[in-house]
């Protein structure tokens, strides 16, 4: 495995294996801002923000393929999507 040095918007170094292009110090440095998906890993976070999705009702628009199909989004976060969204009387699309 061979990391590579990369440098962020921000100017902060960091060292990575794959392509994503995401600065842990950043990342670190937002976990306040996580909102109403505060549940899901930072990696289906940044799914969806990705997205645009920022809200259930930007959520509700997407089947569960869909959002599945997003990069860094796993089966592990459905079950928290579909809880949130049945709590607000939402859910995804067909």
């Amino acid at each position: 495995m061979s990391l590579t040095e990369r440098i962020c918007k921000k100017g902060h170094h960091y060292f990575k294996s794959s392509d994503c292009p995401t600065c842990p110090i950043c990342e670190a440095e937002r976990k306040s801002e996580v909102g109403i998906f505060a549940a899901l890993s930072a990696p289906a976070r940044r799914a969806l923000e990705n997205n645009r999705i920022t809200s259930l009702e930007d959520l509700a628009q997407y089947s569960e393929k869909e959002i599945l199909s997003f990069h860094g989004m796993g089966k592990a976060s459905l079950p928290v999507l579909r809880k949130l969204l049945s709590d607000h009387g939402v859910s995804f699309k067909d």
